[in-house]
């Protein structure tokens, strides 16, 4: 009978570092939810000439709903590659990147459709 491949050891390191990352991307995605509501909520002068309401929410919601589809995705790339003893950090890195550049994006499209 023949024997099962030995898997190599998983890295102690490469686990916690993975797991901060992953807490730090949830952790950021509920602060920016957050701010991106408290913005929305106190544009209170938004003349139709220079500003754009619409513009604003459409920005922060897209950013917010593309952060959170690269984030599951990126989580789901991490915990496999943790599973099968692979090098996973950079992974969760790259996501926690990722949803930083496309939250400041959401952010920066908001400054813009109001005039900020």
């Amino acid at each position: 009978m023949p024997q099962r491949p030995v898997k190599p050891p998983l890295s102690t390191v490469d686990v916690v570092m993975s797991i901060i990352m992953m807490v730090l991307i949830v952790a950021c995605g509920v602060v920016g939810a957050a701010m991106g509501f408290m913005m929305l909520a106190f544009t209170d002068n938004c003349p139709p000439e220079t500003c754009s309401i619409d513009g604003a929410v459409s920005a922060l919601l897209g950013a917010f709903v593309i952060a959170v589809i690269v984030a599951v995705g990126g989580s789901v790339v991490t915990i496999v590659r943790l599973i099968r003893r692979q090098p996973a950090w950079p992974w969760a890195l790259l996501t926690l990147v990722v949803c930083t550049i496309v939250g400041l994006a959401g952010f920066a499209g908001y400054l813009a459709a109001v005039g900020g």
